[in-house]
């Protein structure tokens, strides 16, 4: 007898409400993230009938299509990357329901145009407005202005709801993050805005809260008495893979560490927030924020690390080095490698030591987040054939790899007392049947039902600002050349001497 597959999102969301009718409406829609992430995940979820029937997507970008036209892109788009093979009917009706508008983004005319569409009443377009910028961050305060001065961007009445999603990068730094929200904030309320983060979305980022707070084995051990250090590691074994021009304005801190490290940090360090709602969690995620010490000067100068990566070889490939890559400056001073030593200064965290490091070109690609328990006293053991204990480590490994590995001490067979240290493996792959969702799928229906939870708040995302800001600024002060290290290495000797300093090692992925 067959057994049926659950959907996995279906059971993590229970009984939740599906979304009402809506329009969905992606400024950008010829662009990669579109095509690549978007409509994919438009497509699966209607696999699983959280669309209603009746929603509505309207695609708007400056290159020019006719309906027919961009549909057959879309359909090609869900071929390519869909994680599952489509369904010719669930697709005809996915594509049938789309629609195209050639439209510059800063031409008023354009939204004058859409408002016409959206509004016209033999269309049957859902008056529920979701818009998605899928664009260059430059476009978003544009984006806003002109759908607040077509009407836009509040709804026709108290039955209906306008809300809008914007990608990150959220500013650049602290003051254009600070810009950016009030402009924002001139056309949308907070409660309309869903800053989406896609590592949020992963469901073993997800899994860090349930882990702390569904089981009580570990939540009483989560705190500076037990804990040693924690440290969280991002690897890319790619390098910019033709992102030069945007690369060398970002770099690995703004790229990485201001968004989906520091969400990481936030969700191992919070509080048991009062209740699983978005602001409940956001509050608590706030807090950890600004708790984290400031960086003055020396501190920047002492506490992190950049480099840039040379030639070298990555899984067998020789490959060039950060100043070689195309539309990388020459004498360009981006980093492509951090390492940082943050300390979180509360009463659960006092003097527990959170090591980040993030890079491209590494030895290979990994995300995992390992939390060090303190050393058992070895005192019962110094008679025996174990010279040194191990400490026991908690492993949460987010990709590729996803699940969850704890590192203990066991006898090994036989007359001596002798420790081995053994791991205790859970794997997602093989614990659930069933292909996860992706993350675009579970953050685009928590923006349809209107569940901020995983998205970021104005507070979070300029309390993120801050704290990498002083460090941007540190970095400016600073002077002689910026490290580097070997491609296909796990990146420069200064990051080792940095947690070597105090008494402890990265873990090797």
């Amino acid at each position: 007898m067959d057994t049926v597959m659950a959907n996995p999102l279906k059971e993590g969301l229970g009984a939740r409400r599906r979304p009402e009718p809506f329009t969905f409406v992606i400024f950008g829609a010829a662009g990669d993230l579109a095509h690549r992430k978007l409509f994919p995940a438009l497509y699966n979820l209607m696999v699983d009938n959280w669309l209603a029937g009746d929603c509505r997507i309207i695609g708007i970008a400056r290159r020019a299509y006719e309906d027919t036209e961009f549909r057959r892109e879309v359909g090609q788009a869900i071929e390519e990357h869909s994680r599952r093979k489509p369904d010719p009917q669930v697709l005809d009706r996915l594509l049938s329901s789309t629609y195209y508008l050639t439209a510059d983004f800063n031409d008023a005319n354009a939204y004058e145009a859409l408002k016409t569409m959206l509004r016209d009443a033999e269309s049957h377009f859902p008056q529920n407005f979701l818009f998605y910028l899928a664009t260059p961050p430059s476009a978003y305060p544009v984006i806003a202005d002109h759908l607040g001065n077509v009407g836009l961007a509040k709804p026709i009445d108290e039955r209906h709801w306008v809300r809008i999603i914007v990608e990150k990068p959220f500013g650049h730094d602290l003051e254009s993050a600070v810009a950016l929200n009030q402009d924002l904030h001139q056309v949308f309320d907070e409660s309309q805005i869903y800053r989406i983060d896609h590592y949020l979305g992963k469901e073993t980022v997800q899994n860090i809260l349930v882990f702390r707070f569904a089981n009580g084995i570990f939540e009483p051990l989560w705190t500076r008495q037990y804990i040693d250090q924690v440290q969280i590691t991002v690897a890319e074994s790619l390098g910019v893979a033709g992102r030069g021009s945007y690369y060398d304005q970002a770099g690995a801190l703004r790229d990485m560490v201001q968004n989906h490290m520091l969400q990481l940090v936030s969700l191992i360090a919070m509080e048991p927030p009062v209740a699983f709602e978005a602001d409940a969690v956001r509050d608590e995620k706030v807090k950890v924020l600004r708790s984290i010490r400031p960086f003055s000067t020396r501190d920047v100068a002492e506490y992190t690390v950049r480099a840039q990566y040379e030639k070298g070889s990555v899984d067998g490939e020789l490959v060039p080095g950060y100043l070689d890559e195309p539309d990388i400056a020459s004498d360009s001073r981006t980093e492509s490698y951090v390492a940082l030593r943050l300390l979180i200064d509360n009463w659960r965290w006092a003097g527990v030591p959170f090591y980040l490091r993030t890079g491209k070109r590494l030895a290979k690609r990994a995300t995992e987040i390992a939390i060090q328990f303190k050393t058992a006293p070895h005192r019962f053991f110094e008679q025996t054939d174990t010279p040194e204990l191990a400490p026991n480590l908690l492993t949460l490994k987010i990709q590729p790899d996803e699940g969850i590995s704890l590192r203990f001490g066991a006898k090994v067979p036989g007359p001596e007392i002798r420790v081995r240290t053994v791991n205790m493996e859970f794997l997602y792959g093989t614990s659930f049947a069933g292909t996860p969702p992706e993350a675009y799928e579970r953050l685009l229906l928590d923006a349809m039902i209107g569940d901020s939870t995983l998205f970021t708040r104005k507070d979070e995302v300029e309390a993120a600002w801050s704290l990498v800001s002083s460090i941007l600024h540190g970095w400016q002060r600073a002077r002689g050349p910026i490290p580097t290290y070997e491609s296909g290495s796990w990146g420069p000797e200064e990051a080792d001497s940095l947690i070597q300093r105090d008494g402890f090692r990265w873990r090797r992925p």
